[in-house]
């Protein structure tokens, strides 16, 4: 039966009101092989506590000063063995406790797994199925009209897992998964909901920079002139979704 070890990875920096959410959601996977690794920027809130309560279901732990997430998540990465890795940060869940055993039942050996992503409100309700729907298939060219794949819901073989560009404060995560994706021989579709994303974080507090460094990384992957034509489609297809939802709210 195939049952590799899945390094789960959780960033986390005073956020002591969804921390607990995120670790049980690990911890109660029906799936054991699980390291799970969590790195705290020096959290003073309240967070430090409470992972001390489970410090016992914790492979590895480390809290120091950070140089933003991206050095975090470098952190947490740097730390991981497993044969596969995701980035499970605080305020974001598995979307239930079969999640991770049934992303490896879908298929064996694959280089990259994903699936859905439901997304979560502040209050912990539901908010629905992300806008940008997982694709049936994806490559690394699949990010051209947008991130598709939210990071939760991406499972990466570590071999093929490079460190997050420094240079991308609040879009790394998005070229980190398309590098890696054009590396992958076997991408799968595990065709369920696996991921549970608390909406917000600073790149929707700081969207003009999300939205210029976004930019740029699809221009270095697809060139200029595509890239430019791209965003006229997303522009489109954006404006036809609010359309579309106001339509049906009124």
């Amino acid at each position: 039966m195939f049952s590799p070890r899945l390094s789960v990875v959780t960033i986390v920096y005073n956020n002591v009101r969804d921390i607990e959410r995120t670790i049980q959601s690990v911890i109660n996977q029906t799936y054991s092989n699980i390291e799970y690794v969590i790195v705290d920027g020096l959290s003073n809130d309240g967070t430090l506590q409470v992972i001390d309560q489970y410090k016992s279901q914790i492979t590895k732990f480390i809290s120091e000063k950070d140089g933003g997430i991206y050095d975090a998540m470098n952190k947490g990465l740097a730390l991981a063995t497993g044969d596969y890795v995701i980035f499970m940060n605080s305020g974001d869940e598995f979307y239930d406790n079969e999640t991770v055993a049934a992303v490896f039942a879908a298929a064996e050996d694959a280089d990259i797994y994903y699936g859905e992503t439901e997304m979560i409100a502040d209050d912990g309700s539901s908010l629905g199925q992300r806008r940008h729907k997982a694709p049936a298939k994806f490559t690394w060219r699949g990010f051209k009209y947008g991130m598709s794949i939210s990071h939760q819901a991406i499972y990466i073989r570590r071999s093929l897992a490079e460190p997050y560009d420094p240079r991308y404060q609040l879009s790394s995560d998005i070229d980190w998964i398309i590098r890696a994706a054009k590396k992958a021989k076997k991408i799968v579709n595990v065709n369920r909901y696996v991921a549970k994303y608390l909406v917000g974080g600073m790149s929707k507090k700081k969207h003009r920079q999300s939205l210029m460094e976004r930019f740029e990384i699809m221009k270095q992957n697809y060139g200029l002139i595509p890239t430019i034509f791209n965003h006229f489609v997303i522009a489109f297809n954006l404006g036809w979704y609010w359309l579309k939802n106001r339509r049906t709210n009124d």
